[in-house]
């Protein structure tokens, strides 16, 4: 059986289930059937609204977002699906703070649900730096399907792993 990277830490009877799926070439149909349409934000400026709309719903009091978009330059595969920035610096006698998301570009192609899920992972580093237990309970306050979602976003990186790219989401 092939290593599952992306799903390690599940138990093996997961994984075995999984390897089922790859093997009978069922994955792609699974996420499919799940997930059949991607979203439509695009672009950066999109990229911006939607996120700064989720932080505004779930997190109105963390200082305000400076910068969202996609970044082709993160590798998913070897780094992360994104990366969260709070950036402070002086200028004269004053102190400036930022907030950046970046996203990886490849998730402009991928259904709603991955998009979300990715930006309120990020969104939750902003008040929550480790990936400790307050931190998924506020990924699940704004995400209540958080858990899932993340595990059918791993079967997505599995699939692409395998076989490049899901056709019916470019």
């Amino acid at each position: 059986m092939k290593e599952l990277k992306y799903l390690n830490h599940y138990p093996e009877q997961t994984k075995k289930q999984v390897h089922q799926l790859i093997e009978q070439n069922k994955l792609q149909a699974h996420l499919v059937k799940k997930y059949p349409l991607a979203h439509a934000i695009k672009n950066d400026k999109a990229l911006f609204s939607y996120v700064t709309d989720l932080k505004n719903q779930h997190m109105k009091r963390t200082a305000p977002l400076s910068k969202t978009l996609y970044d082709g330059k993160i590798n998913v595969i070897h780094n992360a699906l994104g990366t969260h920035h709070f950036i402070s610096r002086v200028q004269g006698n004053k102190l400036k703070a930022s907030n950046e998301i970046r996203i990886a570009s490849m998730f402009k192609n991928v259904p709603e649900e991955f998009l979300r899920m990715i930006v309120v992972h990020e969104l939750a580093h902003f008040k929550e730096k480790e990936h400790n237990k307050a931190f998924y309970k506020l990924c699940e306050y704004m995400e209540p399907n958080y858990h899932q979602i993340e595990f059918d976003l791993r079967l997505y990186l599995t699939h692409i792993d395998l076989n490049a790219k899901i056709e019916s989401w470019s």
